[in-house]
């Protein structure tokens, strides 16, 4: 372990509130000073931005800047797409300049599985305190300026978890379907390596329903917030339902809006950015309701 700071200066696209408050990660809390600090693998970071200046600074095991390259796809020209995405109408231009700062994380695609079914018909500071819960009781301990961390269990730590441990921390229906989902990939019927491998986003999907608790919305969630990064999804809940249905659709019952008509909607209109579209849409409608 070893503390290392990496300074990136100018950087486009990346305000540290819309990447951690758009719904896409539950390991990231704002600091005093506006600053966030989360844990990434097996390191805590803190990333704090001063206008143009963004600071990583961190404790753990692995390089800092090859980390950080990664995890917030830095590579990735986030000012073109916003450029194309614009061009298609003003309200998906509207908000893109709202939320323009949103970079889609790279997230370890076990980790995100299991996050993203804890999240089924529950709010985020649930979510993030039920993952805290077992991050203590089955991950690494890691100190850092007076503070205790945790990582995210691996599948072979989790898997000594009974369903009665999952429901005594606080996971409700859920505790089941993480216990049943855990054991099917530590036996690999699900092989995560493979879903790499697999460049057809369908196929993926398909094999991902087959996990306990992971329906469309939560498989699209994982195609599209993990290290498999699909943006062809488009993950649909109330609030994108909304927004979809009083942009273009205009049912009086939004209720009554077909799921099937806004992923074709979605993929006609936004093309194989359609992943990226959701998370412009969905950070907008939900922040300013």
């Amino acid at each position: 372990m070893q503390e290392q700071q990496y300074i990136l200066k100018n950087v486009k696209s990346f305000e540290p509130k819309h990447i951690f408050e758009c719904g896409q990660c539950f390991r990231w809390d704002e600091e005093p000073n506006g600053s966030y600090t989360g844990i990434v693998k097996n390191n805590v970071i803190n990333v704090e931005k001063v206008e143009n200046t963004i600071t990583f600074s961190s404790f753990g095991a692995d390089n800092l800047k090859e980390l950080v390259t990664d995890y917030f796809d830095l590579n990735r020209n986030y000012e073109e797409i916003k450029e194309k995405l614009a061009k298609i109408d003003k309200y998906l231009a509207n908000s893109i300049e709202y939320g323009s700062g949103i970079r889609i994380l790279n997230q370890d695609l076990w980790e995100t599985i299991i996050s993203f079914i804890i999240s089924a018909n529950n709010n985020i500071p649930r979510i993030k305190g039920i993952i805290n819960k077992i991050s203590q009781k089955y991950g690494n301990k890691i100190e850092w300026k007076g503070k205790d961390y945790y990582t995210f269990p691996t599948v072979e730590s989790l898997s000594k978890a009974s369903v009665e441990d999952l429901r005594n921390l606080g996971l409700g229906f859920r505790d089941v379907r993480v216990y049943e989902t855990t054991h099917k990939i530590l036996e690999k019927q699900v092989d995560l390596e493979e879903l790499h491998q697999e460049k057809d986003t369908q196929k993926v999907r398909d094999t991902l329903l087959t996990l306990s608790g992971v329906g469309p919305k939560v498989a699209d969630c994982i195609l599209l917030f993990s290290t498999l990064k699909r943006f062809d999804v488009f993950p649909i809940d109330v609030w994108v339902r909304r927004v979809m249905n009083e942009l273009y659709i205009k049912n009086e019952d939004e209720t009554k809006v077909n799921k099937r008509d806004i992923e074709k909607l979605a993929k006609e209109k936004y093309g194989n950015l359609e992943g990226l579209a959701q998370q412009y849409l969905f950070y907008w409608k939900r922040d300013t309701a």
